[in-house]
């Protein structure tokens, strides 16, 4: 019935409820979202059908799949290892004992099996002392070869341990000369290999005890286990073998043929060989260089003619050609390899000659290592318009008050002058803060250490009384005086890092005139190319290092030439005929050639990661002169030390000290990382100690190392927010210069110059809170630090001369 004239519709009273409306807020409704996307296809679904996301069943037949795949391609190289198609099997004889014969093992080898054919390489050198022994095992299908790096030269068994498949160390149950059983299963010697072997990256190991059936039967299983528990400290869950009877050897051939091969990075990326056939043939213009053919099996990645190799000990060449030679050591001599390229016959020999690769003058890599600068270069550009219009838009125009002849670029790194708001003043400590408790017995425990190192030694004397007379002798004033004064600045670097006092008749701004204050050491701004030595335009830089890296390792693995594998004949170009006197002036040293990567014969800042080593107990002086091995180079150098942290900006430190971490910085050639670092100290008697191990950072010429100065001073009157200071600065234009230099003090105070009071250094300060009268008031001051050029590369002659007295504690 519908509403008359007469009816009067009901209206609500002010009691009646009202329902509040629905509001979205910010966000769109679910209905004006679904009004907006009609008609449109959900993005889910789109993402849903490209992924193809799979059920349970497929997902599991998937990875069924993937772990087959794995499978066999593990099986595929341990049935390619030693192969046919493959090098030998190349093991490393170490002893980690140095009177054991090592010459005994590998005699053992010899007569493992009766089917074994056996071969012998002399390098190609009658007089050189230095073989490789080829086992040829049909039973197993492979084949060994079988080197022995002398005992007491630290880095000939490096070399080896380099182009090594697998590491055998051998230790002795008894001492053959006394027939005793050994007690000591690593001596020295054992310990210097195992250091500087793991240091450097251990391939595949196998640990084996030969003349362990002179014991007796009952006590041979307990020797054994401690064996066992003397080598877990270096090769945890490493089993140990016998090695007495043939059948011994056979299953130490076996085990060495079928393990999993453990991967070595700087290995794995680059093309390598061990020399065991060499000819020296004169240039014909100049009797001092030639052309030095190296043969041996390539093993790594492909090698190209058109690149650069390094042979340790005698640097970077660059090649002329590569000779594919027939396999001399076969598994079955019926079958030859042969390569393809054009075919030369040796009549002499009656061996063919293929020629895989000759150079190509146009895709030649340059053995230039250093830029010729250009000083006009260091004339600044005028700038564009465009550059102008950018400065103009990300400046911000602040005005400050500095001091006379400050530019305007250094005022932006000082704090404001007029700043009074305390409230911006944490109580936190900042990053710089220390904790002289803590610096106190840390360096008092460490200089306790260092000094205890300096001086004991263990020494043989006599049991009669010293003659006083003839003591002073063999002392060496002038060492003891520099070695008590290095001890000395380690102490104090340690109680208290980086504190300088400041000079009385000397104005502080004119001393310090190279170093500027911070706001903050981890956000402030440092311009990386502001201020740059000369040496600078002598080195390479990276627009991207990472980048550099990942792009060349992509492309060696697609690169063509002589595959790994083959037996090959290397000819390298203009090698000097000293240098390869003097290797064969050397006995039992290996030979090792190692392929480069692009730009890797080029100089560099080179930044490294170093861990102090356990054995030594001293503080290394920033600056020093270290021997380096990185990887396949060995060169000497004096680096700077900094932390090894994040951000821009890097601490540079004075001293090494025992059980920490730094960033070492030279001048070096490029290392592509990952790499790893021997670093030894050359000491007055010309023996090196290892004193550090660690791995290639980068090659950044950008990273910032800045040196910092603390400058103290002491509250002389002290009141609520203000104290007056003095001993920090002596004269009155000094305080006016570090004015806009904030402050701080050890309990955790921030604070800044206010005004100088008189004229003999008094200064009104103002902090976030009281001071108490044993607070120490502190300016921090940065300076950027380069290293020397004093890169030296470590050459044979050299090599020679400090190899024989190595020793590591």
């Amino acid at each position: 019935m519908g509403i008359t004239a007469k009816q009067e519709t009901h209206r609500p009273g002010v009691f009646k409820q009202i329902n509040k409306a629905h509001k979205t807020g910010r966000h769109r409704s679910k209905g004006a979202i679904g009004n907006e996307v009609k008609g449109k296809t959900n993005i889910k679904v789109i993402s849903k059908q490209i992924h193809k996301n799979l059920s349970r069943d497929a997902r599991r037949h998937q990875s069924s799949q993937f772990r087959k795949k794995k499978r066999e391609e593990v099986l595929a190289q341990k049935r390619n290892l030693g192969g046919t198609h493959s090098a030998p099997i190349l093991i490393c004889v170490i002893s980690i004992q140095e009177d054991l014969v090592v010459e005994q093992i590998v005699s053992k080898f010899k007569n493992a099996d009766d089917t074994i054919n056996v071969h012998t390489s002399p390098c190609g050198i009658t007089h050189i002392r230095y073989f490789v022994i080829y086992l040829i095992i049909p039973r197993f299908k492979q084949r060994f070869s079988i080197i022995v790096p002398p005992i007491g030269n630290i880095f000939a068994t490096l070399d080896a341990v380099k182009v090594a498949n697998t590491v055998l160390f051998v230790a002795s149950a008894i001492d053959i000369a006394n027939e005793i059983i050994k007690e000591e299963i690593l001596d020295a010697w054992g310990n210097e290999v195992m250091v500087s072997c793991l240091g450097q990256g251990l391939p595949t190991t196998i640990v084996a005890v030969t003349n362990l059936d002179k014991l007796p039967s009952k006590k041979r299983q307990d020797y054994k286990q401690h064996v066992v528990q003397t080598i877990s400290k270096w090769l945890p869950e490493e089993k140990v073998f016998q090695l007495d009877t043939p059948i011994d050897s056979l299953n130490i051939l076996r085990r060495a043929g079928t393990q999993k091969q453990r991967t070595v990075s700087y290995k794995a990326k680059r093309p390598y060989l061990l020399a065991e056939d060499l000819k020296f043939i004169s240039n014909k213009d100049s009797a001092d260089l030639g052309t030095l053919m190296v043969t041996g099996y390539l093993q790594g990645l492909s090698l190209s003619a058109n690149g650069l190799i390094h042979i340790s000990g005698l640097g970077d060449f660059q090649m002329l050609q590569i000779d594919a030679v027939d396999d001399p050591y076969p598994i079955d001599k019926n079958k030859s390899n042969k390569r393809s390229g054009s075919v030369e016959i040796d009549m002499k020999s009656d061996i063919s000659v293929r020629v895989l690769e000759r150079t190509d003058c146009n895709k030649q890599e340059s053995l230039e290592s250093e830029n010729i600068p250009d000083l006009m270069d260091a004339e600044q550009t005028w700038p564009t318009e465009e550059e102008l219009a950018q400065a103009a838009v990300r400046k911000k125009k602040v005005v400050k008050v500095v001091p006379k002849g400050m530019s305007e670029y250094q005022a932006a790194w000082i704090l404001d002058d007029d700043a009074e708001n305390l409230d911006e003043y944490s109580e936190n400590e900042s990053d710089d803060n220390i904790s002289m408790d803590g610096i106190k017995s840390q360096a008092n425990s460490e200089a306790d250490m260092a000094s205890d190192e300096e001086e004991y030694e263990t020494i043989t004397i006599s049991e009669a009384a010293p003659d006083e007379s003839t003591y002073d002798q063999d002392i060496d004033m002038i060492e003891e005086k520099e070695a008590m004064e290095k001890i000395k600045q380690a102490k104090l670097d340690l109680q208290f890092p980086d504190e300088m006092d400041t000079p009385q008749h000397t104005l502080a701004k004119i001393r310090f005139q190279k170093y500027r204050g911070l706001e903050s050491f981890r956000t402030s701004p440092w311009d990386p190319k502001e201020n740059l030595p000369l040496d600078y335009g002598r080195i390479f830089q990276f627009e991207n290092f990472d980048r550099t890296r990942k792009r060349i390792f992509k492309e060696r693995q697609e690169l063509e030439g002589a595959l790994p594998g083959w037996y090959i004949t290397l000819h390298i170009a203009n090698v000097k005929r000293d240098l390869f006197t003097a290797f064969c002036t050397l006995d039992n040293r290996p030979l090792i050639v190692f392929g480069l990567l692009p730009n890797e014969q080029k100089m560099s800042l080179l930044n490294i990661v170093l861990k102090h080593a356990n054995s030594y107990q001293q503080a290394i002086k920033s600056k020093e002169r270290l021997v380096f091995q990185c990887g396949f180079r060995r060169f000497l150098a004096s680096p700077i030390f900094s932390q090894h942290t994040n951000g821009s900006k890097h601490k540079y430190e004075r001293f090494f000290h025992p059980e920490t971490t730094l960033v070492a910085s030279m001048y070096a050639p490029i290392i592509f990382p990952p790499c790893p670092v021997l670093c030894y100290i050359e000491q007055k008697n010309g023996s090196l100690d290892l004193v550090a191990t660690g791995s290639v950072l980068s090659a950044n010429p950008d990273r910032i190392v800045l040196k910092r100065i603390i400058l103290s001073g002491h509250p002389f009157k002290v009141h609520k927010h203000s104290a007056i200071v003095r001993f920090m600065f002596f004269h009155r234009e000094d305080i006016n210069w570090f004015k806009p230099v904030k402050l701080r003090t050890k309990y955790g105070r921030r604070g800044h110059i206010k005004e100088p009071l008189g004229t003999h250094g008094h200064m009104k300060c103002v902090f976030n809170g009281q001071l108490k009268s044993q607070d120490t008031v502190l300016m921090n001051l940065y300076k950027r630090v380069f290293p020397k050029w004093t890169y030296e590369p470590l050459l044979l002659t050299e090599i020679s001369e400090k190899e024989d007295n190595m020793n590591i504690d």
